[in-house]
């Protein structure tokens, strides 16, 4: 189904409807009225179809963007969260190899396993050796505890997981906006088909009752669409 009621198909209901008033002859008062509202019922129905197909195809471009970007930001989370789980590897081995130096006391193994720990890990490393675990219970159980061990790549996927939460969100509301725009777009659709068919009703109170029952559905679409937001930035 598209989304939205094309003008060229208004524009043949109004000229089928041009014509047939056309062949009718003399017209009386009331059937001129008649014919002239449906003219205009018919125009409205342009205006807003082309409105409410547009706005449809804004929204779910808008969509479409704000998925891809959601997608986009997961992928790079789980790329830095899969970097700082190998960087937390890579401290827990180098920690190791010094910790196994200092239960055996070579101070030459020590310094050689503390020359080889990462720059980024070392100052959490001197800060956790300055609290004396070998004789403090309280102290932290190794440098990863302390406040200094921070690895970037950790903050980078959790912003990077907030920003595809943020886009995924963002996405899911502009695709349902985008398909109210085209729910209301199948209300005009109908408006047309009653306007359209009302002027090959012979009896006027025929032609009284479509007319009547597409203002009311062309009502109640103008008022769904005041209810919904305008076109995205």
């Amino acid at each position: 189904m598209s989304e939205g009621l094309g003008a060229a198909e208004v524009g043949k209901e109004i000229g089928q409807h041009r014509e047939h008033a056309a062949h009718a002859g003399a017209e009386k008062g009331r059937d001129r009225l008649l014919t002239v509202t449906e003219a205009l019922l018919l125009s409205l129905v342009a205006v807003l179809a082309a409105y409410s197909g547009y706005a449809a195809a804004k929204w779910s471009t808008e969509s479409s963007v704000s998925l891809a970007k959601a997608s986009a930001a997961r992928t790079k989370a789980n790329r830095a969260d899969l970097e700082a789980l190998q960087i937390r590897t890579l401290d827990s081995v180098s920690f190791n190899a010094w910790f196994t130096a200092f239960t055996a006391g070579n101070a030459t193994a020590q310094r050689l396993a503390e020359n080889r720990l990462r720059p980024g890990y070392r100052p959490a490393f001197y800060a956790w050796v300055a609290t004396d675990p070998a004789h403090n219970p309280k102290a932290p159980p190794g440098p990863s505890y302390m406040p200094q061990y921070i690895i970037p790549q950790e903050a980078t996927a959790k912003a990077g997981d907030a920003q595809a939460d943020a886009n995924f969100t963002k996405g899911s509301k502009a695709g349902a906006t985008g398909d109210k725009y085209v729910r209301d777009t199948v209300f005009l659709a109908s408006v047309l088909f009653l306007v359209g068919i009302s002027g090959h009703f012979p009896l006027r109170r025929g032609r009284y009752a479509l007319i009547a029952v597409g203002v009311l559905i062309l009502g109640f679409a103008v008022v769904q669409l005041l209810s919904l937001p305008g076109l995205p930035d």
